[in-house]
């Protein structure tokens, strides 16, 4: 359909950068141990969709970036996303990330740990490699702010309390930032003027915060086959979206009891979670977070408004539309 079009027409235009970055990211990893890229490249190399690193790249050409450090830069994005996943997985005591088992089920909380530090130091020795400052400060602040979003999110496990403003301000730090890094840094590398940076930093932002709306409705949404990891994940690790929060608010008090009560039950069977997934429907959980993400693409998408037409921007704003409306 429209979809797969869509995505053949992005893969297509990416397809030499997407080879390079997949040739950075093995080559950059220069790990003294073996056992470190084994560890790293059980996630790394999983089949990621290489979406920071590439918005990143793209970022800096729609800037008229003319180095050759790019590609390497972009790979800080990835080990930064890939340490925070290696944490995440094992703090949320989660089983599956990518279609495989979670990497400290294989190796251990220890060395998971100690590899997610090691990618933490590479992504920033690579931000050093730029001779930039600002550079590096936007890879600190953005670690601070992503480690930040999930102990807040951690801290309100399970609690049914969560409003849409909380929930707002975990994804900001836990996603946003970090879409709004790789677009940002690409025009501070680029020498681009201030207001392309500002441009770049609003698109990667609000496409950031989509993108994780659009991954949280894929728990209610999706069959496991297609998800890569455990549908009904999020619920098992307490963890409230925005479908949820919302129906929450609307539903008369019966439902709600009743939705508390799954989501308060670890062990919920596949009949309890349809019947909830039911009530997101019922209650428009699900299109009211459909609707939210979409204005935020509509955002995304009005930002790159100050760059000339190009084959690049075209490529961002078809990014942005397929960031909304991918099935995975």
């Amino acid at each position: 359909g429209d979809m797969s079009d869509l995505k053949q027409k992005i893969l297509s235009a990416v397809e030499a950068d997407l080879d390079d970055i997949e040739k950075a990211l093995s080559d950059n990893l220069n790990p003294y141990l073996d056992l470190v890229s084994e560890v790293a490249g059980h996630i790394l190399f999983s089949g990621g969709k290489r979406l920071r690193p590439l918005l990143m790249v793209l970022s800096a050409r729609m800037c008229g970036y003319s180095g050759d450090y790019e590609k390497t830069f972009s790979t800080a994005l990835e080990y930064l996303h890939t340490a925070t996943l290696l944490h995440d997985d094992l703090v949320d005591e989660a089983a599956m990330r990518r279609g495989k088992t979670v990497a400290h089920k294989t190796w251990g909380n220890s060395i998971t740990v100690l590899v997610g530090d090691y990618l933490l130091a590479r992504a920033l020795s690579i931000s050093a490699g730029t001779g930039r400052l600002r550079v590096v400060q936007v890879l600190a602040e953005l670690t601070e702010n992503m480690s930040q979003g999930e102990v807040h999110q951690l801290m309100r496990k399970g609690d049914i309390e969560l409003t849409e403003d909380e929930y707002m301000l975990v994804i900001r730090r836990k996603t946003a930032v970090l879409f709004e890094a790789a677009c940002q840094v690409s025009a501070i590398i680029a020498e681009a003027s201030e207001e392309k940076e500002k441009a770049l930093a609003e698109f990667g932002y609000n496409l950031g915060i989509a993108f994780q709306m659009a991954d949280d409705l894929f728990d209610y949404t999706l069959q496991t086959a297609d998800f890569g990891k455990e549908v009904g994940a999020d619920l098992r690790e307490g963890k409230l979206t925005l479908p949820v929060i919302y129906a929450l608010k609307q539903a008369r008090p019966e439902d709600r009891d009743f939705m508390i009560k799954i989501i308060k039950d670890k062990d919920f069977v596949a009949e309890d979670f349809k019947t909830l997934v039911e009530m997101l429907e019922k209650y428009g959980g699900i299109a009211y977070t459909q609707k939210t993400a979409a204005a935020y693409i509509e955002t995304a998408k009005a930002a790159l408004s100050i760059f000339k037409p190009s084959p690049t921007r075209q490529t961002m704003l078809d990014i942005a539309d397929y960031a909304l409306a991918r099935r995975v």
